[in-house]
């Protein structure tokens, strides 16, 4: 199977089940997300209908020994989980984690947000790909306390994972509203799949899924209704997508 980047028609034709589904969808922020001509609409009257058949779709489609990975913020990540606890069952949830990031504005009358959330289902709960060796090490917070090699070394990332948003003038940055970085789909990827496994996105955006999963000798689908985001994958994954 070639990679490729499709116009949503949903539910998703898969010839294959891939390895690794991960769900970026809009958050329900109540208003349109843009960045200069790019624009989608994000405000749902009831989100849980939404994207209630995106889940299923995940659960159907999934390899045995596959993984999806949901990617919401606080808004509407209750709801969320409670959706895919009854699809894919709760023994089948295995992690909560918490991307968090530091930019941007302060509020001046509540706690600043700054994490969204990343849950973490399996279709098979004794049957899943993770690959503990493929993790990437971050540093200690205080090398000093666990001596020179393991402060060499550095420690694998809990279910807390630091890792700033794409920079406003960094070269990853492709113009497409909440662009996620680089570095969070390259982790998913490279612990919950095998070279020339078969990764697919639901809410492509951008792109960012197929460029970490095509770096790291993965295929991907890539998918979005919007005909912008189409055409901002196009460019950016020229040289993946023949």
């Amino acid at each position: 199977m070639k990679n490729s980047i499709l116009h949503r028609s949903f539910p998703p034709i898969l010839s294959e089940r891939p390895s690794l589904i991960y769900i970026d969808p809009p958050f329900n922020t109540g208003k349109v997300q843009k960045r200069g001509n790019l624009r989608y609409n994000d405000r749902y009257n009831n989100y849980s209908d939404f994207i209630r058949p995106f889940m299923y779709e995940a659960w159907k489609n999934l390899a045995a020994n596959g993984s999806l990975f949901f990617h919401i913020d606080y808004r509407e990540a209750h709801y969320c989980k409670i959706e895919l606890d009854k699809i894919f069952g709760r023994d089948c949830f295995m992690n909560e984690i918490i991307w968090a990031y530091d930019y941007g504005g302060r509020s001046k009358s509540r706690w600043s947000a700054k994490h969204d959330v990343i849950f973490w289902y399996v279709k098979d709960p004794d049957n899943f790909i993770f690959n503990f060796d493929e993790m990437d090490r971050i540093p200690y917070m205080a090398p000093g306390l666990v001596g020179p090699k393991k402060a060499a070394k550095g420690k694998t990332p809990t279910d807390v994972w630091w890792h700033t948003i794409v920079p406003t003038n960094g070269k990853e940055k492709t113009g497409y509203p909440t662009q996620k970085p680089l570095g969070v789909l390259e982790r998913i990827i490279k612990v919950h799949t095998n070279p020339d496994d078969l990764v697919v996105d639901f809410f492509a955006g951008s792109g960012t899924t197929g460029e970490a999963a095509a770096k790291n000798g993965r295929r991907f689908i890539l998918i979005d209704e919007n005909i912008q985001a189409v055409e901002v994958m196009k460019k950016r994954l020229a040289q993946w997508v023949i």
